[in-house]
């Protein structure tokens, strides 16, 4: 595929790594939205969830794993959010399967502005 994250996997486009291993790649946010976020994401394309669910879904499970280990490194243990956008109406827009880890400050309940 050719959307940004595989670029950045094969090491076309650079990005901050925080953790990289034979299934699973965490890069920084390039606009965070939080004092830490995070984009963990499959290094084998996917486009959506439902994709990864349907092939390989002990995939997911190693990414809410490695989402537990960035939560640890990074100190969130008063709390963190997940989002994974998907589709379109969803504010989807890199079509890779990736989950978003923020944290390191008070998020609020709301999600929508």
């Amino acid at each position: 595929m050719d959307d940004v994250f595989c670029k950045i996997v094969t090491g076309e486009l650079p990005s901050e790594v925080e953790y990289r291993d034979d299934d699973v790649l965490v890069i920084k946010d390039i606009h965070p939205q939080a004092p830490v976020h995070l984009l963990i994401m499959p290094i084998r394309h996917y486009e959506g969830l439902a994709d990864c669910v349907k092939t390989e879904p002990e995939l997911m499970g190693k990414l809410f794993t490695v989402v537990r280990e960035m939560a640890i490194k990074f100190q969130l243990d008063k709390g963190y959010r997940l989002i994974l956008n998907e589709g379109d109406h969803g504010g989807k827009l890199v079509p890779h399967l990736h989950i978003h880890l923020l944290g390191g400050k008070a998020l609020g309940t709301k999600i929508i502005k």
